[in-house]
């Protein structure tokens, strides 16, 4: 009898322990650690709609006036430029251009485009494979979960992802006219990532990786906020603002011309190819302007501003006691040139005759003489 009370005892007990067990090791919380939290990113979180929001139709040939395609080079080491470099690791889901380009690439949401060197064509012919790229630049990735041979997937650690070797990007701009809203208009057509490696001998290399249609990047470009001014750190502004606004500042590389030359290889003197750089993109900012005629103040001034010139050339200069004591030297200086200018151009206009002609012109008499 003791026995089997001893045993009902100890099989209660351990039941009891059982329990208390399960319990415990249902309701237990674990502290996470610093390697558990994944960066969280805000790249998958674009529809259908959002996307159908930012693609862009084309005008029609009808009603463009001009168009010209230019390529620049976005060097990031510029500080109107940092923006696109920084955050180098993933910060509150907030991450630079090339990492989140690279995961949207690898995770099959956009596509990516090969780099023909001045010839693009967005079709799916030249469409990249993944791995390939990957491959092709020594990035170490691994197939991601639910990665098929149909549709692969591929992930990359974080150490992995060359974001401070991406030093430069090629932007491409497409500037129009259109007659339906007397505009000019700039458009970005895609963006190309651009590997800067150091070769053995301290040689530096820039390798462009593949093209990225705009369009498409757009809804997650405008998710991403990024700091423009050091002394305001509210993030008022997107990537995609950052890019459609014209915040960033690029050379001019190339434009679209016949030969398919590059800026380099039509002007080989740094000074000619600066001078070539300024020039084009001079008259892009003012191709607009310039079809307008100007109106009366602006012409006057025109005017004004030629005269002075041309005075300036001439090396003409007031005389000291023709400026007044008042000190207001600009505008007497702008009179006496304005002076001296129309005096020349009455002097200019005036006949001159010789002398043995206006002495036969005196002597001949247009009256009718009697007879």
């Amino acid at each position: 009898m003791t026995i089997r009370k001893f045993i009902i005892a100890a099989a209660t007990m351990l039941v009891s322990m059982s329990a208390l067990a399960q319990v415990e090791s249902a309701g237990a919380v674990r502290r996470r650690t610093p390697g558990d939290k994944k960066p969280q990113t805000n790249a998958g979180q674009v529809t259908e709609r959002m996307q159908s929001f930012y693609e862009h139709k084309d005008a029609g040939d009808a009603d463009l006036v001009w168009t010209r395609d230019i390529i620049r080079q976005v060097d990031l080491k510029k500080d109107q430029n940092a923006p696109l470099y920084f955050p180098e690791d993933v910060i509150d889901g907030q991450e630079n251009l090339f990492r989140l380009i690279l995961n949207l690439v690898l995770q099959g949401k956009i596509p990516a485009y090969e780099y023909l060197d001045g010839r693009e064509v967005f079709t799916d012919q030249y469409k990249i494979k993944v791995g390939e790229m990957l491959d092709r630049f020594g990035i170490y990735a691994q197939p991601a979960k639910g990665s098929t041979d149909k549709n692969p997937r591929y992930e990359i650690a974080e150490a992995d992802v060359p974001t401070n070797q991406v030093l430069n990007y090629y932007v491409i701009e497409k500037w129009e006219f259109d007659k339906r809203s007397n505009q000019t208009k700039t458009r970005i057509l895609a963006v190309c990532p651009i590997l800067n490696r150091i070769g053995d001998y301290g040689e530096e290399t820039r390798y462009p990786m593949f093209w990225v249609k705009f369009d498409q990047l757009r809804p997650f470009l405008a998710q991403q906020y990024v700091f423009l001014n050091d002394d305001n750190n509210l993030a008022r502004y997107s990537l995609d603002d950052y890019f459609t606004l014209g915040m960033y500042d690029g050379d001019i590389v190339k434009t679209k011309n016949l030969r398919n030359l590059s800026m380099m290889q039509m002007f080989p003197d740094p000074d000619d190819l600066r001078a070539a750089q300024d020039s084009i993109d001079h008259r892009l900012r003012h191709f607009g302007g310039n079809l307008w005629v100007p109106t009366r103040e602006e012409f006057l001034a025109q005017q004004e501003a030629r005269e002075a010139a041309e005075a300036a050339q001439g090396g003409e200069l007031p005389d000291r006691d023709e400026v007044s004591a008042s000190g207001d030297t600009k505008t007497n200086v702008r009179a006496t040139r304005n002076t001296r200018a129309k005096a020349k151009a009455r002097k200019a206009r005036k006949p001159k005759y010789s002398s043995g002609s206006s002495s036969s012109g005196a002597e001949r008499s247009v009256r009718r003489r009697k007879k």
